[in-house]
């Protein structure tokens, strides 16, 4: 009878061990979960975008404000002080609550213009003179889609001709310039476009030789059209001249005879004229 209680008590501490380890395992689990949970509940106060800021514009205090942000989201690069953004400029456009971050900002120093953070990786940016009217108009403006047009008079010919030499290019600035033609200043309308490599230099001949019009495309319309040019020729080539037919000799002669067919009878006057006893009709006709 002395061994059952010794194994009672046995069992006893091994029931107390597990518990003890099991606790152990427990607590070190609540203990992370906690942790994850504070990093998750922890905030800090951020800028953010108040109202939509267009990219190029200076920023002022009455397009930014604060907000809590969980740390563990934390955008890199944000700004934790609306004093740190007020006056910078932004790079892109920034919607309301967006977070304001270094990245969409030009740095502070050497800054390189705005226009240099517009192009495309890869592309160029190329200003050119435009016509005054087909080119702008006050119609196209920096993120239009537009055609380049050429109108030019090829050498060895007398005829001008007009062709699209580049298609769907984005606008990224427009601006003017004064130019010295035949001795009197002109204001040109200058237009940088987004372009390839390969698209500047068309862009450069195409400048060189006549005059630039752009033409403004729809919203959305990616198609590139193949074109032939067009001429003078080409273009009036569909027009006709209508022209009297000429009349034969018989069709002359018929409307001679109907003519003389419905001329008026002319009026005659008799006078009886006496030379000695000799009478003589006269006849007079009327005026």
């Amino acid at each position: 009878m002395a061994e059952k209680p010794r194994a009672v008590i046995i069992v006893g501490a091994l029931a107390i061990a597990i518990a003890a380890i099991a606790a152990f395992f427990l607590y070190n689990y609540l203990q992370t979960q906690e942790k994850r949970v504070t990093e998750a509940v922890a905030s800090e106060t951020i800028v953010v975008a108040d109202t939509e800021i267009p990219v190029g514009s200076t920023i002022n205090t009455t397009q930014v404000k604060k907000v809590t942000w969980p740390k563990a989201s934390m955008p890199q690069g944000a700004f934790l002080s609306t004093e740190q953004v007020v006056g910078r400029v932004a790079i892109q456009t920034l919607m309301p609550d967006d977070p304001i971050i270094e990245a969409k900002l030009i740095p502070t120093e050497g800054s390189p213009g705005i226009l240099t953070y517009k192009i495309p990786e890869g592309h160029r940016a190329m200003t050119v003179g435009v016509d005054q009217v087909a080119g702008v108009a006050g119609f196209i403006n920096p993120g239009n889609m537009v055609d380049v047009v050429l109108t030019t008079t090829p050498s060895g010919t007398s005829q001008a001709i007009s062709k699209i030499v580049l298609q769907n290019v984005p606008v990224l600035a427009i601006a003017q310039t004064v130019e010295n033609r035949e001795g009197k200043a002109v204001i040109v309308p200058t237009v940088t476009m987004d372009v390839t490599p390969e698209d500047t230099e068309k862009l450069a001949i195409a400048s060189s030789q006549g005059k630039l019009q752009l033409v403004l495309r729809r919203v959305g319309d990616q198609e590139v059209t193949k074109t032939t040019g067009a001429t003078v020729t080409r273009v009036i080539s569909g027009a006709t001249v209508t022209e009297k037919p000429k009349a034969t000799k018989k069709a002359r002669v018929t409307v001679a005879k109907k003519e003389e067919a419905i001329k008026p009878p002319v009026a005659v006057t008799s006078v009886d004229v006496w030379r000695g006893s000799k009478k003589v009709v006269e006849t007079f006709k009327a005026e």
